[in-house]
C-alpha cells in the first residue's frame, strides 16, 4: 500500500467533503477527464497516422456488484503517470500537457487534477485500468480513500482508461444506488456534459413489443440498445446562419422550462481579449418571483461545453436580471472544484462585454421592432428604472435611452428622445405627472390647463418613476418638472399679470385661510393652473406629494415624511369670489369652507382625509 505523496489524509478528506457541494458532480468530473484524455490523443493524431479516430466515452452499469464504469479510448497513462497523476493530490497531467503544447488550439478542462477525487464522495473503492499510447503494458491503480493506493500491472488490450467505481451503500441521507439507474445517469449527462465533443455512450434498457407473435395478446420484452447520451454540438457553437428561429425557440423552452417562445434571442460569438460564445434570451413573461428577494439571476456558465455553474450571477447586472442564457468560454481559469471561477478579472471582462451586447440589442429592438420592445418594457421596464435609480445613478447614461413613459397627449409610450423632439419651441422642461394609475393621473387638476395648451405630459405611475427623474435631473438639457410642483408655471405674460392683480386684491383672504389651516400647508395662493377644479395641492422643496406617499409605505416608515404643501385656489373659479365674500361677511362659514376645500384637495391627490369628523361636519353645515 502506497501513501499519497501529499501526506494527505486531511487534504484528501477536505477535497472530498468540502470542495464539492454536490455529490452528483463526480460524473461530470470523470467525463471531463475522459474528454481531456481523448483531446491529448487527438492532438497527437494530427502528426501521427496510427491513431484511430473513433473516439468515444462509454458508461456501463453493474448493478449486481454496485459498480459504475466510465471508459475512454484516450491517451491512457503509464505506471509513472498513474503514480504522478493519481498518487499526488492536485497533480495535473492536463496542466503539464498544456504547458508542453502551447500551440494547441484546444483548451483542456482538467487543469488541477483533483476532479478525479470527487468520485470518493460516492465510491468506497476506485479502480483505474489504463494503457498508455505506444505502451505494451497496462496498469491498475486502486484505492479505498485516504489510507493510500496500489499500482500493479494488469491486462488491458486497448489504449485508454477505464475507471470502476464501487459505490457506497445507501444511507438515510443519500441513495448512492441511484447513480446506477439509467434515468439518473442520462439526466446528469444532459445537465452537465451534454456538449462534451465526444459521444458518451451507454446501453439503455427499453421495453419493446415482441415481433412474430401468433397471439393477439401483446407481449413485451426488455431490449438493451447502445445510445449516445449527449448532443455533442452545442447550439451556440454553430454558425448563426445555420440555426433557425424554431431551433432557438425550442432550445429556450426546453433548457429554461418556459411554455412560450422567448421575446428575443441574442446569438453572439465574441473574440478578443477573452473569447466566448453566448446565447441569451429575453422571456415574454417575468417569472412569478422576479421582483421578489427570492429571485436569483444569472446565466449558465460553460467551459468548453462542460457546465460549470447553473447561475453565474456575476455575469449579468441586476437591471438585466431578466436575461436567461448560456455563456461558454475556453479562457476561464477555474478553481479546483470547477464550481467557482478563480480569476474575477476574467468574469468582469465577460460581464462588461455581455452588458454592452445586451444594451446594443435592446437599443436595436427599440429602433427596429417597437411593438416587441413595448412588450418587453411593460414586463421588465421596472428593472431598467431600478438600474438607473440604484448605485446613485452610476448607470443612468447607459440606460436612459431605454426608458419609455406613457404620453397623455399621444396616448402611447414614448422615449425621452421622442418627447424632446416634439417639445414646443419655447418649452424648457420635460413635464410629468404622478399617480397610481393612468386614469387617476388623467384626472389630476394640475394638468387640465396644460392639456388645453397642447403641452405633452408624461404619466408616472410606478413608485420609482419620480425617483428616476430626480436621478436623471435632465435629458438633452431639458430639466424634469413635476406639474404638481408649486413653481410649475405655463402662464403667458398677460395671464401672470391678471393673476398678480387678483392675488393682491385677495391678499388678506388668502392670509386668513393660511392661518386657519395652520401647519397643514406652507402657503395658500391663487392659481391659473386649474380649469374646472376649485382647488389643488402642490408641493415645494425636495419631497413631492407622490414621494410622500411612496416613502411612507416603505417598511419601517413612521409616516413622518411630509411634503411642504401649498393650497392653490382656482383664480377663475367662482369659489374664489365666494371665499372673498365670506371673508368680508361670515368668517365662521369661511372656516368650514377652508376645511372642506383642504380635504377635497387631499382626496384629489390620492391622500387620506386628515379629519374625517371635521370634514363631514363642515359639509353638513354648509349644506
Amino acid at each position: 500500500m502506497k501513501q499519497f505523496k501529499t501526506e494527505s489524509k486531511r487534504i484528501l478528506d477536505l477535497m472530498i467533503n468540502s470542495i464539492y457541494t454536490n455529490k452528483e458532480i463526480f460524473l461530470r468530473e470523470l467525463i471531463s477527464n475522459a474528454s481531456d484524455a481523448i483531446d491529448k490523443l487527438k492532438f497527437i493524431s494530427l502528426t501521427e497516422n496510427d491513431v484511430r479516430s473513433n473516439f468515444e466515452i462509454n458508461i456501463k452499469v453493474d448493478k449486481d456488484n454496485g459498480q459504475l464504469i466510465i471508459e475512454d479510448n484516450g491517451i491512457g497513462m503509464t505506471e509513472a503517470e498513474l503514480e504522478k497523476n493519481l498518487g499526488t493530490v492536485a497533480e495535473s497531467g492536463t496542466l503539464a500537457f498544456k504547458k508542453e503544447n502551447e500551440n494547441s488550439e484546444k483548451e483542456l478542462i482538467g487543469q488541477f487534477g483533483v476532479g478525479f477525487y470527487s468520485a470518493f464522495m460516492v465510491a468506497d473503492k476506485i479502480e483505474v485500468y489504463s494503457k498508455a499510447y505506444k505502451s505494451d503494458k497496462a496498469y491498475k491503480w486502486e484505492s479505498c480513500g485516504a489510507e493510500g493506493y496500489t499500482v500493479t500491472e494488469t491486462d488491458k488490450e486497448t489504449v485508454g482508461t477505464k475507471i470502476v467505481l464501487t459505490l457506497k451503500k445507501d444511507t438515510d441521507d443519500c441513495r448512492f444506488s441511484e447513480f446506477l439507474e439509467s434515468y439518473k445517469i442520462t439526466s446528469l449527462i444532459k445537465k452537465y456534459s451534454d456538449y462534451v465533443r465526444y459521444p458518451i455512450k451507454m446501453l439503455v434498457k427499453h421495453s419493446k413489443l415482441k415481433e412474430g407473435l401468433k397471439t393477439d395478446k401483446p407481449e413485451y420484452e426488455d431490449v438493451y440498445e447502445l445510445e449516445t447520451l449527449n448532443s455533442m454540438v452545442p447550439l451556440w457553437k454553430k454558425q448563426k446562419a445555420d440555426v433557425k428561429d424554431e431551433e432557438l425557440n425550442e432550445f429556450y423552452k426546453n433548457e429554461f422550462h418556459d411554455y412560450e417562445d422567448p421575446l428575443k434571442s441574442i446569438f453572439a460569438k465574441i473574440e478578443g481579449t477573452l473569447t466566448y460564445d453566448t446565447l441569451l434570451f429575453i422571456p415574454k413573461n417575468a417569472p412569478f418571483d422576479y421582483y421578489s428577494k427570492d429571485y436569483k439571476k444569472g446565466v449558465k456558465l460553460y467551459c468548453n461545453g462542460v457546465m460549470i455553474m447553473e447561475k453565474c450571477e456575476e455575469l449579468i447586472p441586476d437591471y438585466f436580471g431578466f436575461i436567461r442564457g448560456i455563456v461558454d468560454s475556453s479562457d476561464l481559469s477555474l478553481n479546483i472544484s470547477r464550481e467557482i471561477l478563480q480569476q474575477n478579472r476574467q468574469v468582469k471582462a465577460i460581464a462588461t462585454s455581455l452588458e454592452k451586447k445586451i444594451l446594443s440589442e435592446l437599443n436595436k429592438m427599440l429602433e427596429e421592432d417597437r411593438e416587441n420592445y413595448d412588450k418587453f418594457f411593460n414586463t421588465f421596464g421596472l428593472s431598467i428604472k431600478y438600474g438607473i435609480y440604484s448605485s446613485f445613478g452610476m448607470n443612468k447614461d447607459k440606460l436612459k435611452d431605454l426608458l419609455t413613459f406613457y404620453s397623455g397627449k399621444r396616448e402611447k409610450n414614448v422615449t425621452l428622445k421622442e418627447y424632446v423632439k416634439e417639445m414646443q419651441a419655447d418649452q424648457q422642461n420635460i413635464f410629468y405627472a404622478c399617480g397610481d394609475s393612468y386614469d387617476n393621473i388623467k384626472n389630476l387638476p394640475q394638468i387640465e390647463k396644460a392639456k388645453e395648451k397642447g403641452i405633452e405630459i408624461l404619466f408616472f405611475k410606478d413608485n420609482v418613476d419620480e425617483f428616476v427623474a430626480k436621478i436623471l435631473n435632465e435629458y438633452d438639457g431639458k430639466v424634469f418638472k413635476n406639474v404638481s410642483d408649486a413653481d410649475f408655471n405655463i402662464d403667458s405674460d398677460e395671464e401672470k399679470k391678471d393673476l398678480s392683480f387678483k392675488e393682491e386684491s385677495m391678499k388678506d383672504t388668502l392670509s386668513y385661510i393660511k392661518d386657519k389651516l395652520k401647519d397643514k400647508v406652507k402657503d395658500v395662493k391663487l392659481s391659473n393652473k386649474l380649469k374646472t377644479y376649485p382647488v389643488c395641492l402642490t408641493a415645494t422643496g425636495d419631497v413631492s406629494i407622490e414621494m410622500e406617499k411612496v416613502l411612507n409605505t416603505l417598511p419601517n416608515a413612521d409616516g413622518k415624511i411630509k411634503a411642504e404643501k401649498i393650497l392653490e385656489i382656482n383664480a377663475s373659479h367662482k369659489i374664489a369670489d365666494t371665499l372673498q365674500e365670506l371673508f368680508n361677511s361670515d368668517k365662521e362659514k369661511l372656516d368650514k369652507y377652508c376645511t372642506v376645500l383642504y380635504e377635497e384637495a387631499r382626496l384629489t391627490e390620492g391622500l387620506n382625509i386628515e379629519d374625517v369628523a371635521g370634514f363631514i361636519g363642515a359639509i353638513n353645515e354648509i349644506m
